[in-house]
């Protein structure tokens, strides 16, 4: 009569062992999910594997005074980039008669108002 008893006995450790194995467990569940979580790298500390976050770069302000000079030239593709050069702006419009333009106020942007003749009749940031 001990081999019936071996059976039922065999039957219950492997429904033991499967049980603990099940992800519907509490402790097993949570040493799964916590050991990845814990090889993660945190948000607020770099990956080696990533380059350094590039430093900002100064914002380039407009300086309209120094571009007083173009006043009167034909304004062409070479003054144009001097424009922009001379007056320290990271940004150049060119602004012709009848010409919609947005109303925002850009402190890297310098405007030139031209005439129908494509001279320029006034350097101003804005």
């Amino acid at each position: 009569m001990a081999l019936p008893l071996r059976f039922p006995l065999a039957l219950l450790a492997l429904v033991a062992v499967t049980a603990c194995a099940s992800p519907s467990s509490g402790p097993v569940e949570s040493a799964s999910v916590a050991a990845p979580a814990a090889a993660q790298t945190p948000a607020d500390q770099p990956s080696s594997d990533l380059p350094p976050p590039a430093a900002e770069e100064p914002a380039m302000t407009c300086q309209a005074d120094k571009g007083q000079w173009a006043i009167g030239q034909i304004a062409d593709e070479a003054l144009v980039a001097r424009v922009k050069a001379d007056t320290t702006s990271d940004r150049v419009r060119v602004i012709r008669p009848g010409m919609a333009v947005t109303m925002d106020y850009r402190e890297d942007r310098v405007n030139l108002d031209v005439d129908a003749d494509n001279r320029v009749t006034g350097v101003r940031c804005t």
